[in-house]
């Protein structure tokens, strides 16, 4: 089987990891906040790899390929997120590696055969990305997934992709944004990418307090932004007062999407005065999934 080159093709910002051994899950379950035994029933899984503290490292698509499991996220954390899981390996009979073989693309639609799991044939895997019935993920080798024409084609389909992240409300962490949340300030617990009934991992214990200690004080919102030179990482003041960080941002036919992690009620400070923070007059546009009880205008 191949994939033709319809859009979105190869996403040459994302990369991938490979496990393999005998304790890959177990290895995994130990490390990442989702249910790692869900791969056994051919499910991708959207997992959050955090620090002890419970902040996120990584935002990892997780989906049980034949040669492993495969974890998808950006090429820009890649490395640094390999060589620290690596240090806890430890006994486990399981090795990590950069699953250079295989290329990470995205389709547009439901997945071939309208399966809602993942599927796989002749190397080439596919699963539904997470809660966005309209794309779905593809792993395979280079030789049977087309490449882009030219260079504008590769940043073409990069930035419709994130774009489509943008507007079904799924976060993503790069290097500017590694450590800066808890995986509830993502959504992930709204999103399917947090197992509250799983065993112990890393960062557990802050994720669960945040959980059951009530009221969440700060949620990723979806914004349209007034012309500038935005970036990832950005720290800005809405005019409403809510304060927060861009974890997402695509520019799109002379309009600013966004993604931003900020704070569900209005600080008493009046003006931009964090380092780096800008005053900002941002439009708050809709999520495909509710927020609860966070801030929200409808």
């Amino acid at each position: 089987m191949t994939i033709d080159s319809a859009p979105p093709g190869r996403l040459a910002h994302l990369g991938a990891l490979r496990f393999t051994g005998a304790d890959a899950l177990g290895f995994l379950q130990g490390q990442v906040s989702n249910d790692t035994q869900r791969l056994t029933e051919n499910t991708a899984v959207l997992a959050a790899y955090s620090t002890a503290q419970g902040r996120v490292l990584a935002l990892i698509y997780l989906l049980p390929h034949s040669s492993g499991v495969v974890a998808i996220l950006p090429r820009e954390i890649l490395l640094p997120t390999m060589e620290r899981l690596r240090k806890f390996i430890l006994r486990a009979k399981v090795r990590i590696e950069e699953a250079a073989d295989l290329i990470v693309a995205g389709g547009l639609g439901t997945t071939p055969g309208g399966s809602s799991r993942y599927v796989e044939q002749d190397g080439i895997g596919m699963a539904p990305v997470g809660h966005d019935a309209s794309r779905y993920w593809v792993i395979g080798p280079p030789e049977k997934i087309a490449a882009p024409p030219d260079a504008a084609a590769a940043s073409r389909i990069e930035a419709e992709w994130r774009l489509a992240d943008i507007r079904a409300g799924l976060p993503q962490v790069y290097a500017a944004t590694s450590e800066a949340f808890v995986a509830q300030m993502l959504n992930l617990d709204l999103l399917d990418g947090i197992s509250f009934t799983k065993g112990c991992y890393t960062g557990q214990e802050i994720i669960a307090r945040t959980q059951h200690l009530g009221r969440i004080k700060r949620r990723l919102f979806r914004l349209a932004l007034p012309a500038g030179s935005w970036s990832v990482g950005q720290a800005l003041r809405l005019t409403d007062g809510r304060q927060g960080r861009l974890t997402e941002v695509v520019e799109s036919r002379g309009r600013t999407e966004a993604l931003a992690v900020l704070s569900t009620e209005a600080s008493s400070a009046g003006g931009a005065d964090a380092p780096g923070e800008l005053l900002v007059d941002a439009a708050e546009l809709p999520l495909p999934y509710s927020l609860l009880g966070s801030h929200v205008r409808e």
